[in-house]
């Protein structure tokens, strides 16, 4: 982080309804999903603290990141299910900023083996900075962007995960329905 307007000068705080009305500006680029309000608020309710953001001085949302934990025994882990920096905060270490406050709920809160999330086959710099930040492209599920685009299923093991099994079989491809009940699936 640091430099300009970045990492160090930001706060990462809790979401708050209020922040529902400001956050637009975030979801600017082609690579964030925009949800409805019924999902932010959803997950707002059920998992508050895996929903952080990022100000600048000015109070401007820099970003967010929002989450859930879920899974049963060796599978209970915590999901990213979006994290973005608008456009003009990028490049300064708020994502892994914000990337370090989920991973750091899902042990100190939840005790959950590992971190992941789906990211876009495409999207070459996300999945470089997720590599960057210890994740591992686990598995393919093929067609998983409304049947158009594949994603990779990226695992973190975090401390609980001595064995590092959340890794272990790496590099198969599977399909959305596949993914079970542990992982948001049927």
């Amino acid at each position: 982080g640091g430099g300009g307007r970045g990492g160090a000068m930001t706060t990462v705080r809790p979401f708050t309804c209020d922040d529902l009305f400001t956050y637009n500006d975030v979801n600017t680029d082609v690579f964030t999903e925009t949800f409805n309000l019924h999902f932010y608020l959803s997950y707002l309710s059920r998992w508050p603290e895996y929903f952080s953001v990022a100000t600048a001085p000015d109070g401007a949302i820099a970003g967010y990141v929002l989450g859930k934990a879920e899974g049963r025994g060796g599978n209970w882990h915590g999901h990213v299910s979006a994290v973005t920096v608008a456009p003009s905060y990028r490049r300064m270490g708020l994502a892994s900023k914000l990337m370090d406050e989920l991973e750091g709920i899902s042990e100190r809160h939840h005790d959950a083996y590992f971190v992941d999330l789906f990211v876009r086959e495409s999207n070459t710099n996300a999945v470089a900075m997720y590599e960057r930040l210890g994740y591992v492209v686990y598995r393919t599920v093929l067609d998983y962007y409304s049947g158009e685009e594949n994603a990779f299923d990226m695992r973190k093991p975090l401390r609980r995960d001595t064995e590092r099994r959340s890794v272990e079989g790496r590099g198969h491809a599977i399909r959305p329905h596949q993914l079970g009940p542990d992982f948001g699936g049927a």
